[in-house]
Order: structure tokens, then C-alpha cells, then sequence
């Protein structure tokens, strides 16, 4: 089902990778691209993003209203139960369930979506596939990261995998990269658009004083930033290792999660108190304040499909320093706008951030190249891909 010339095409959204009130930055950068998505007039969309819960453990029930207004866009929350444990092999199958129902009620109440637009291939994208078959609806699919480079490895998700790639109309990779990890789980190359995030270059902007963002957060020398949680994959503890051969640097880390028990001990272990702060969590509006501060962004990510921190962080004029993981060199194409290391050992870290300051970037000119980087492309690149899905 075509939409009719002048109307906006009619979208569901369906992801767990979605902001909510207990989780406001949880995903952020899949409501980011629908907001600009919408804000062009030629698309609506309700999304209906399920919250997982289990008694005693992760968001508590109560914590996340089953339906909230963000940014004027409905969004619809029910719960799905993950055990502890058996959520990769058993949560598809519960997250059908839940997701089946809230799409029946949303049918009866006159909804009239003409695709499912999901993110994240596993479970996500496996049960969306389910849902647009049961449904008659085109899905088209976003693959993010680890859903392309790790999921695949264990078989039973792979199969599913597999199978949502084959069920889908259309793939959306958000680096080459990460199109070539699709091709090779069997995606056609003609079937993978390559749409990459972009930035909010006016929310993401050079403060309008420096100094005193940096006085605000006590910096009087150079200053490295890394912002991300606090998991293994993120490589916080090797930003932390590397502080070791950096004893004129202080680095800051703008994050919350399980690993941050065992980074303060690292940090503690190592003597770095001085030096190394661990700040939690802060809304996605505070970030500005912490990249226009800090003298360059630590990315050590084992995994990423197109980190976003990057260009936020560009587009506050700070040069970025990235572990070759996907997408990374995609965004740091350019002098002004950074360097890729060779590897992530703390070593690599280090050098890579001697060799930055050595020669850094005016802070103009990371600005500028972030410039490139706007929403105006990938909007345009999703009403286009929607619009031949539907036309097919």
C-alpha cells in the first residue's frame, strides 16, 4: 500500500531501544532519528516500544508509565518478562506476545501504519518481521551494532537473524561497515541502504564560554572526555589503563552502568583518584557542557555500528580519538575531525592521545567538518527507501 501523494507516509515504530522515563537516554539515538525524521512533514509515526522486566532486577514496573507523549510523539510501553539469563534464547517468543497484543489494540483504536520501521535485528527486528507478516505490513529493518557483529556468533540467533534479513523489505546499515557484516549473514547488497547518523549540530554546538564550562567542572589542564555506559564493550577500564602513561591529563567519564564498581576499584588500584572521575549519568541536554570542555573525546569501544559520540562531540569543536571499531572511520575522516588507533590496548590509547596533542585540531575546524554531518541527508534517504518500499 502506496501513500497517496502530499500524505505522509503512516509509520509504527517498533523498537526496545528507545528512550522512557526511568531510561532517558536509553537509545536515544533511535528517537533522535525519528524526531528529524518527522519534523520533515512527510512522515508520522506511534511507536510502540516494549520495556523488559523481571521482579527485583533491571527497570522496576511501576517506574515506566505504559504510555507517554516525548517530543509529541505517542509512545507505547508494555512490559515483557526476561529471565535472568534465558532472554537470548526465549525473549522473541515473549516479545511477540506482548508486542502482538499492543498492536491489535492499536489497530482497533484506528491506527493505520503502512510499514513497521524496527531497530535492532535481534529480538527486535526477528519479532517485527513476525508481526509484519501476521499484520500485512513491509518492515524494514536498522541494524546498529552488535546485532550484526555479535548476536550472529551464537547459531540459534543467527538463525533468526537470518531469517528476519530474508522476511524484511528493506535493511538499513548505519556505517559500510556494518553493511558489509549484513551482506555477510546473506543480506543482497541492493537490499542494504547505508544511512548514517547524524548530529544535532544546535544542540550539539562550541560553548559560548569555554572557560567557563571548564571551571564549572574544575579542569585547569588538558582534558579528555569518554562518554558511553559503564559495560566491558565500551572500554572504559582501557581509557583508564592508558592515564597510567598520561600523568598531565585528567579524563572524565559521563556514564552509568555494571561496571562501575569495578572501575572505581581500577581507579583506585592505579592511584588515579585525582585524576580519573567518574561523573554517572547525565541527560543527553548536559553533554554539550562536558564535550565543549574537554580537549579531545576517548572512544574505546570494542563494538559500534556508528557512535554517535563522535559527532557530538565534533560538532562542540572537540576532536575525537576512536578505536577502529565500525563506522569509526567513516566519522573521523579528516584531520580536523580526529584519528582512528590502530587497535584499543591502553598503549595505542596513550600514543594516540600524545600524538593528538602534539598537533590539535583548531577547534573551528572540527566544528566546521561536523557541519557535514547533519540530519537533512539520512531524512532524506529514509522518506526515499519507505517510499519505494511501499511503491513495491
Amino acid at each position: 500500500m502506496s501513500a497517496a501523494p502530499g500524505q505522509p507516509l503512516r509509520l509504527l515504530t517498533f523498537s526496545t531501544l528507545y528512550p522512557n522515563p526511568a531510561q532517558p537516554n536509553h537509545g536515544v539515538f533511535v528517537e533522535n532519528r525519528l524526531r528529524h525524521l518527522l519534523a520533515s512533514g512527510h512522515a508520522e509515526s506511534t511507536v510502540l516500544a516494549p520495556v523488559l522486566w523481571f521482579p527485583g532486577r533491571g527497570v522496576a514496573r511501576r517506574a515506566v508509565p505504559a504510555e507517554v507523549v516525548r517530543h509529541g510523539i505517542r509512545v507505547l510501553h508494555p512490559r515483557f518478562l526476561g529471565p535472568p539469563g534465558l532472554g537470548m534464547w526465549v525473549n522473541p517468543w515473549i516479545l511477540h506476545r506482548i508486542a502482538r497484543a499492543a498492536l491489535r489494540r492499536l489497530l482497533a483504536e484506528g491506527l493505520r501504519p503502512q510499514a513497521i520501521d524496527a531497530h535492532y535485528l535481534y529480538p527486535d527486528g526477528v519479532v517485527a518481521v513476525w508481526l509484519g507478516r501476521e499484520f500485512g505490513l513491509p518492515v524494514v529493518i536498522t541494524g546498529r551494532g552488535s546485532d550484526t557483529s555479535l548476536l550472529p556468533n551464537y547459531r540459534f540467533p543467527r538463525r533468526l537473524i537470518q531469517g528476519a534479513i530474508a522476511g524484511s523489505a528493506a535493511l538499513i546499515a548505519v556505517s559500510a561497515a556494518l553493511k558489509e557484516g549484513l551482506v555477510a549473514l546473506g543480506a543482497p547488497p541492493e537490499k542494504v541502504t547505508v544511512l548514517r547518523n547524524g548530529v544535532d549540530l544546535a544542540l550539539f554546538r562550541p560553548p559560548a564560554d569555554r572557560a567557563a564550562a571548564r571551571a564549572a567542572l574544575g579542569l585547569t589542564g588538558p582534558a579528555l572526555l569518554s562518554v558511553g555506559l559503564l559495560i566491558p564493550r565500551k572500554g572504559h577500564h582501557l581509557t583508564i589503563e592508558a592515564m597510567r602513561e598520561l600523568p598531565d591529563h585528567t579524563l572524565l567519564i559521563a556514564g552509568e552502568g555494571p561496571e562501575r564498581g569495578a572501575l572505581e576499584a581500577q581507579i583506585a588500584r592505579l592511584g588515579l583518584g585525582g585524576r580519573v572521575r567518574l561523573l554517572g549519568a547525565r541527560p543527553h541536554a548536559e553533554l554539550p557542557a562536558l564535550y565543549g570542555a574537554a580537549d579531545a573525546l576517548v572512544l574505546a569501544s570494542a563494538r559500534e555500528g556508528w557512535a554517535n559520540v563522535l559527532l557530538e562531540a565534533m560538532g562542540c569543536g572537540t576532536p575525537a580519538i576512536a578505536s577502529p571499531a565500525w563506522g569509526s572511520r567513516e566519522a573521523i575522516a579528516a584531520p580536523a575531525a580526529g584519528l582512528v588507533l590502530p587497535d584499543d590496548a591502553p598503549a595505542s590509547i596513550a600514543a594516540g592521545v600524545r600524538q593528538l596533542f602534539a598537533a590539535l585540531p583548531d577547534r573551528a575546524a572540527t566544528r566546521a567538518y561536523a557541519e557535514g554531518f547533519g540530519w537533512e541527508a539520512t531524512t532524506q534517504g529514509q522518506l526515499t527507501l519507505f517510499r519505494r518500499v511501499l511503491a513495491a
